[in-house]
């Protein structure tokens, strides 16, 4: 994209901004219109829709046209989110036991098929055109094919408000989210920047913490419902801050290449089912619409989310990386303390 439009590095900062800022400025409007009009109907507009505007992206001519694209674009991928985990956790309560680590499994599993499917297309030079057009079509027929699976009464109740103050379970969920979701997207943005600036390894080896981390994010979550069935949301989640500490405080205490590997795996293990759990967690109260809860919780966690890695760049410039990853450790940590703090991870009674 920075080749294409020929953006500065400060040019492409501003415009990648787009995506963040039209999410989480959409999140209480999703949540209430899912309330509204049902999660299936939603799915079906944002399916429709988001592929389509992915598709206008090679047509943009200029940085604000672009930036305006990339705005909507985050706000119709919010919506998909917001709508397709309310349709997951009407599933799981016909289930009647936690199956929503396996669909964020899946999730992770499509983020790499996705990596290696444009790479796929960068090594056949293909236009961004054709290479857009294939996956919206793509997600075009996989739309088709779940849409008739999908269930009508997801459980939702419109809500008279868009906007829902967070009582303190809620709150205190978003808390747990926001405290992950820092630490994640930390080891998105960062992580390679740690091997190369502090790891000093060789340019083959910067995106291996990288990997070790999205690695075991993975397998974590394929592997979480097992796991929360047997030991309880609460005890999940607290372990998982634990995991996420002691991942990052490793790497931070001994920067060498393998230490710094396991770490980050450990860290990759301790993310993965903090998300689903929250998410089936504020899904399941019965004070609100499941999308409106799902849609607050989720706006406490993302403001993580985009602060996470600013923040580590900023006490860099004033430390080093190493005390960043510090700081980011004790965040981690905050996960394990405010789950603590809930008086239960079932539905609110």
């Amino acid at each position: 994209m920075q080749e294409l439009y020929q953006l500065s590095n400060g040019a492409l900062g501003g415009v990648l901004f787009a995506l963040p800022a039209g999410s989480l400025v959409s999140l209480p409007l999703w949540g209430w219109m899912i309330a509204n009009y049902g999660s299936k109907r939603m799915v079906m507009a944002g399916l429709l829709i988001y592929p389509a505007l992915l598709c206008l992206i090679p047509f943009v001519s200029g940085i604000w046209q672009l930036w305006l694209l990339l705005f909507f674009f985050g706000m119709t991928g919010n919506l998909c989110n917001i709508a397709i985990n309310t349709q997951a956790v009407g599933v799981e309560k016909g289930y009647g036991r936690s199956i929503m680590a396996g669909f964020h499994a899946i999730w992770s599993l499509a983020g790499f098929t996705g990596a290696a499917i444009g790479n796929l297309f960068m090594g056949w030079n293909t236009s961004l055109l054709t290479h857009f057009s294939v996956v919206a079509c793509t997600g075009c027929l996989l739309l088709l094919v779940a849409l008739p699976q999908m269930i009508k009464g997801d459980g939702t109740k419109a809500s008279r408000s868009t906007f829902v103050r967070p009582d303190r379970s809620l709150f205190l969920l978003g808390c747990i989210a926001f405290c992950c979701m820092a630490c994640e997207g930390t080891m998105f943005d960062w992580s390679g920047v740690y091997f190369q600036k502090v790891l000093k390894v060789p340019n083959n080896q910067v995106a291996l913490g990288y990997a070790a981390f999205m690695g075991t994010m993975a397998a974590g979550r394929f592997m979480g419902d097992w796991f929360i069935n047997r030991l309880g949301s609460k005890s999940i989640l607290q372990v998982s801050g634990l995991l996420i500490t002691a991942g990052l405080l490793l790497s931070v205490l001994f920067p060498y290449i393998i230490p710094a590997i396991i770490g980050f795996m450990l860290v990759g293990l301790g993310v993965s089912s903090v998300i689903p759990v929250v998410y089936s967690t504020a899904g399941n109260t019965n004070r609100m619409a499941p999308s409106v809860a799902l849609a607050t919780v989720s706006s406490i966690g993302f403001i993580g989310f985009l602060i996470g890695p600013p923040m580590i760049g900023f006490i860099a410039e004033l430390l080093s990386l190493r005390w960043s990853f510090t700081f980011i450790a004790l965040l981690g940590l905050g996960t394990s303390w405010f789950s603590g703090r809930i008086a239960t991870t079932k539905s609110e009674e």
